[in-house]
């Protein structure tokens, strides 16, 4: 699957810089392209689709944050076998906002760590929704940004 048959939009994040009441953030990841190929990576060994503990979502720069115009890859895979489900192209800025909304989220509502909404559509029709609490940000090294990241307390990684 290719990274440009993806589309990512967010919602609910714009409430923590206007002090507005706590909304879950949303992510919503649309795939424009064959059905099967989607279903297939979505699947596991069973044939059935992911659950939202069987899959981690994650961030690895491109380039260094501190950098003006930081990209990076926004990643979500099987957990279990560690297989790629889906990768697309992303801003760090925009990663990051998502990633304090989600804190913020957490910090207001008495949700430990943080949580958020994925939600994978195909052409537009929702396959699968997850609710997450685990966004981990990676450099372009590889090396976990635990202070970038929304990790739950208590989670050893």
């Amino acid at each position: 699957m290719r990274r440009d048959n993806f589309a990512l939009a967010v919602e609910n994040i714009d409430w923590v810089e206007e002090d507005g009441d706590p909304r879950e953030p949303l992510v919503n990841i649309d795939f424009q392209g064959p059905e099967a190929l989607l279903r297939e990576r979505l699947s596991g060994a069973n044939g059935d689709l992911l659950e939202a503990e069987e899959t981690d979502v994650a961030f690895r720069l491109q380039e260094p944050l501190d950098q003006n115009d930081a990209v990076g890859v926004v990643s979500v895979t099987n957990r279990l076998t560690g297989d790629f489900v889906l990768e697309l192209n992303e801003e760090a800025a925009d990663v990051m906002r998502f990633i304090a909304a989600a804190r913020e989220y957490g910090k207001r509502t008495d949700v430990d760590g943080g949580r958020y909404r994925v939600e994978i559509s195909l052409n537009g029709d929702q396959l699968v929704a997850y609710e997450k609490e685990t966004f981990l940000v990676y450099d372009p090294d590889g090396k976990l940004l635990r202070s970038k990241s929304l990790i739950p307390s208590g989670v050893e990684l």
